[in-house]
């Protein structure tokens, strides 16, 4: 399979993540499945997938070339963060990045995307209607967080969150503050509660209030 895209085949990218600390990526083998159906050619980086449970057995399977460096050679690259200066410098002029790429807060991202005459389309600023569902990666990862926010918070405190009645005396369920009822804050709310806590919102839209109460949660803003 030829790394460099020849007529109207689409060269895809699935990279590893350039933090040490990131487990996820941009692509599962079940992705790359569906794109090699489509008639792209699709380059994986070695151990890619390897932190988020996908080996690299699993995307050759899946029908993806192993690869170690994919940048120069790719026209859409797959990314969970904005990929490093370098890996920028070696794309191909005309070439897309895709992923999270938190625009407004890189300024250096976006001068160097310019300055490389590269396309890129940062997922978490897509509107949020139904035609785009698919792809709002931002609710998915959102979700994620209010998730795992709660459990964290949980294996801090120096207490249980339910209420246990034990022969020793009642202990009473831990009071858990939510700051905002988006998508993280209502996960977070179902979690704390699922986990037996008293749950308090805050959030500056009167309309979110009929959605916290539905998950069982207060709306005063602060634990009485």
């Amino acid at each position: 399979m030829p790394l460099q895209s020849t007529g109207s085949t689409c060269t895809v990218l699935i990279p590893r993540e350039g933090k040490p600390d990131e487990p996820r990526v941009a692509g599962s083998p079940e992705t790359t499945r569906r794109l090699v159906g489509k008639g792209c050619v699709v380059l994986v980086e070695s151990g890619a997938g390897q932190a988020s449970g996908f080996s690299d057995q699993d995307y050759c399977k899946a029908g993806a070339e192993l690869v170690e460096d994919g940048w120069r050679h790719c026209q859409v690259a797959l990314c969970v963060g904005a990929p490093d200066h370098g890996r920028l410098e070696a794309m191909v002029t005309g070439s897309t990045v895709i992923g999270l790429l938190a625009p407004y807060g890189n300024q250096t991202l976006v001068q160097q995307l310019n300055r490389r005459k590269l396309s890129s389309l940062s997922l978490e600023l897509l509107p949020r209607i139904s035609r785009a569902q698919a792809m709002d990666a931002l609710s998915s990862q959102a979700n994620i967080a209010g998730y795992k926010a709660v459990l964290l918070a949980a294996a801090a405190l120096d207490r249980y969150f339910p209420m246990l009645m034990t022969a020793a005396g009642t202990v009473q369920p831990a009071r858990v503050l939510i700051l905002g009822a988006g998508v993280a804050g209502l996960q977070a709310v179902a979690t704390a509660r699922r986990l037996g806590a008293v749950v308090y919102v805050s959030d500056i839209r009167p309309a979110v209030k009929e959605q916290v109460s539905l998950w069982g949660a207060g709306s005063s803003g602060r634990p009485r």
